[in-house]
């Protein structure tokens, strides 16, 4: 029987399988169907995989070069663009839209002989922290269905932890690569703002969003961000700089980094007892084991998650002024309706609720009178929070921090309480209001039976730095073990 357990064992089967891809396409598209109660995927491309992986197999017998994803099966959240392939946002919306065009880092897939399998489910235009804000129904946790597998890229995460592909990406706005990859227990990567071509993802905070991926071991990691990573002349906030070699992520293993962390993060009043406790016992360990450790004071850790959710839905409220229902998407037709009625009722019907109240807080916060007062001051927060990250890497290379404050809770409990919803995220804002990278590691598994880890962050454009740091975190401390489904 088939089995993945990392993009480099894999190849080796290949090598010895002339019909290797093709197995395991059938393998996945079997697992899918096997757990199609999870609901990670609006769409499968069974057919089309399958005429992909017979090519790939062709051209790997008949000897021709293969590229670094050769028959690697990927996943791309419902916000990538797939030419001739629906993209939705998980929305009623864009419910029968269809891509014209191939995001950048689809193309570089492709281009690389990877097998795109299929869109997965996900919060409505990426805005959630639980994948119950999709139109096409919730996304389940794998490990245990009666709780939620985070959000936005709930069904991303989903589908690499439950073995449904290799690897899968998802965007980052505010967590949401990182906080579902701490709640299914994966690994989930926040690349630098800049580092990956936001070409073809459907913009929710244009200067938040970063394009993340899912993947099982930190090699596949750094060779999927080799791939997808670097300047796109589509994008120009892509950065210009050469890429290192991610796959490095062995070399320096024995140098012990400079660590700092944010005191009042861990011992916060919303940090779960238990995952506050089995993390200050970590960082004691780093320390007892050679690293250098230090306390940070961070003032603004309270005013991190007003100033994101104040430019983001800012952001939202003129990025989705676009879907109106006239060039493309879901429309009401009744007849009779002048424009503004026209406009009215589509985006009423067509957005979910937690989309309209973004928009709306949006909307307000950049209206005449309260513009200063929240859209402004935020904005200085932001330039603030800048300012002290680079002041702390003069001094360190690393800054952890948790990744959520509590495992993954159960499927209904935060819907009632927005704010509650939005504090959960008071961890992860922090790398996309300074845009820096950042990754959540699954080192831990609560009394509950969920996992839990860590989040680690480096300066802007360190990845390579941030991969090996990484691999001997995971290496080291990892007792965390995701159950084979």
């Amino acid at each position: 029987m088939f089995s993945f357990t990392s993009i480099e064992n894999y190849h080796s089967f290949l090598a010895t399988n002339p019909d290797g891809c093709t197995t395991a396409i059938k393998y996945y598209l079997s697992q899918i169907e096997k757990h199609a109660d999870l609901n990670a995927f609006l769409e499968v491309f069974a057919d089309e995989a399958l005429l992909k992986a017979k090519a790939l197999d062709e051209k790997r017998n008949s000897g021709q070069p293969t590229g670094k994803l050769h028959g690697v099966v990927v996943a791309l959240k419902d916000i990538i663009s797939y030419k001739d392939h629906r993209l939705s946002a998980s929305s009623k919306i864009l419910e029968d839209f269809r891509a014209i065009y191939n995001a950048t880092v689809v193309d570089r897939l492709l281009a690389e002989d990877a097998i795109i399998i299929g869109r997965n489910n996900c919060d409505e235009f990426a805005m959630g922290s639980t994948n119950e804000n999709s139109a096409f129904g919730n996304v389940l946790n794998p490990i245990s269905r009666s709780r939620v597998p985070g959000g936005s890229s709930g069904g991303s995460a989903v589908a690499v932890s439950a073995n449904l592909c290799m690897i899968s990406l998802g965007s980052d706005t505010g967590g949401s690569v990182r906080q579902p990859a701490d709640f299914c227990g994966i690994i989930g990567l926040k690349p630098t703002y800049g580092r990956v071509s936001r070409f073809g993802l459907i913009a929710y905070g244009s200067s938040f969003d970063q394009i993340g991926i899912f993947a099982k071991t930190i090699p596949d990691v750094a060779l999927t961000l080799q791939v997808i990573g670097g300047h796109d002349r589509f994008d120009n906030t892509t950065s210009k700089r050469i890429q290192p070699d991610y796959q490095l992520v062995e070399e320096n293993s024995a140098k012990k980094l400079k660590i700092g962390y944010f005191k009042d993060a861990f011992f916060h009043q919303s940090l779960d007892e238990e995952i506050g406790v089995r993390l200050r016992s970590f960082i004691e360990s780093l320390g007892e084991d050679g690293f250098l450790v230090e306390p940070i004071d961070f003032e603004y850790l309270d005013y991190i998650v007003p100033a994101y959710y104040v430019l983001t839905t800012a952001e939202a409220s003129s990025n989705l002024s676009r879907f109106d229902g006239v060039r493309y998407g879901y429309r009401d037709h009744k007849n009779g309706l002048s424009l503004r009625e026209f406009y009215k009722k589509t985006r009423s019907t067509g957005f979910g609720k937690e989309v309209k109240r973004r928009i709306l807080l949006g909307t307000f916060v950049l209206s005449t009178g309260y513009y200063d007062a929240y859209f402004a001051k935020a904005q200085q927060v932001r330039k603030m929070l800048i300012d002290k990250t680079e002041l702390i890497f003069n001094d360190l290379d690393v800054i952890i921090l948790p990744t959520s404050p509590s495992t993954a809770f159960a499927i209904g409990e935060k819907t009632n309480d927005p704010i509650a919803m939005y504090l959960a995220d008071i961890y992860t804002v922090y790398a996309n209001l300074t845009g820096i990278p950042a990754i959540s590691l699954p080192l831990f598994q609560h009394s509950n039976g969920m996992p839990f880890g860590i989040q680690a962050m480096t300066s802007r454009f360190k990845e390579l730095s941030l991969l090996q740091f990484s691999q001997q975190i995971i290496r080291q401390y990892k007792s965390y073990e995701n159950p084979t489904l």
